[in-house]
């Protein structure tokens, strides 16, 4: 894409954000942005942590699945979807299909977290296992869609489940408009591109920083690359950004647009960072909010002074895992 094809495409994303935060809101929370209290002693700055944890369904998903899903013709409605997901945009479509009374059925990998099967199946969600990858579940779900009529959902490569997901810098945007930086779990990219484009629409001097977990980096990878790379994705205690990329995803060119740095952490920083959270802040997150909080931590150096948002994207975790991660041990998968 040119420069001035892109500066376009963010324009038209964050219109679409602004329509969706008046589609979605008798469905969602508009969540707090809670100051970071002992976060900003150790660091020397204004951080506030934008709660998605406490949204419906314990993540973000549900504002990108409510607005794909509001968005359908009445015809595509009736007929049902499909889905896939490593948990939370199953959990979310499950949701918005029940709000909605629609049919579907959601596809998840074979090692996908317990608490967030769970979750789904709270929401009355048809669950099928396929595949280790989540890429790999993606290619399933849209054939699957494909061969029998229903309209595939996709967890990011969505220009509307984009719209829904930049909800949440909508709200950062009235609530802290000096803010100065934002700290985003990145896997597919639907919540950074969103995020990305309403908060560069209203200050471009905002430092957007796109984080990811050492394990499965391949968001970060595919931007040095100049291209999507089809590459394998560890374990990781970031289940939620875990897995590849569609090829020709729409969140590629958007991501490399706003997303000013990529931020890479470990395992080990994974789990330090949500026991620093959860120690200080009394809450449960899991361990994608936990790679945006290592990131903020290893950017503290630069952060002295600025007012921060780290968007906690959601706290769907299993017990053991909790437990794991509570015990102090390094890696946790």
């Amino acid at each position: 894409m040119t420069r001035s094809e892109l500066i376009k495409l963010i324009a038209d994303t964050a219109g679409r954000c602004e329509a969706a935060a008046l589609r979605i809101a008798p469905y969602i929370r508009e969540t707090e942005l809670q100051c970071a209290g002992a976060f900003n002693e150790l660091i020397g700055a204004n951080i506030h942590f934008k709660m998605e944890n406490r949204q419906r369904t314990g993540s973000f998903k549900l504002r990108g699945a409510v607005n794909r899903l509001l968005t359908l013709t009445d015809e595509q409605r009736a007929a049902g979807c499909v889905t896939a997901s490593s948990g939370n945009h199953g959990a979310a479509v499950a949701c918005a299909m029940q709000e909605l009374k629609m049919d579907g059925v959601i596809f998840v990998p074979e090692a996908t977290s317990s608490a967030k099967i769970e979750t789904i199946r709270r929401y009355g969600g048809e669950i099928r296992f396929f595949g280790s990858d989540g890429l790999d579940t993606e290619t399933h779900a849209r054939d699957y869609a494909s061969s029998h009529g229903l309209f595939y959902v996709s967890p990011y490569n969505d220009v509307e489940v984009i719209a829904g997901q930049g909800t949440c810098g909508i709200e950062i945007a009235k609530v802290l408009p000096e803010v100065d930086a934002v700290f985003v779990a990145v896997g597919g990219g639907g919540l950074v591109s969103g995020i990305g484009s309403v908060l560069k629409s209203h200050n471009p001097d905002i430092r957007i920083y796109a984080c990811q977990p050492q394990a499965s980096a391949i968001m970060a990878h595919s931007v040095a690359a100049g291209r999507i790379v089809d590459m394998p994705g560890e374990e990781t205690l970031s289940d939620g950004t875990a897995g590849g990329i569609e090829q020709a995803a729409i969140t590629f060119p958007i991501t490399r647009a706003v997303a000013d740095e990529f931020v890479i952490v470990t395992e080990a920083q994974i789990a330090a960072a949500m026991r620093r959270f959860m120690n200080n802040v009394d809450d449960t997150i899991e361990g994608a909010a936990g790679v945006a909080v290592a990131a903020m931590l290893q950017c503290a150096e630069v952060l002295s002074g600025q007012t921060v948002a780290v968007i906690i994207c959601g706290g769907n975790i299993s017990d053991e895992k909790l437990a794991q991660v509570r015990s102090g041990v390094e890696e946790v998968y």
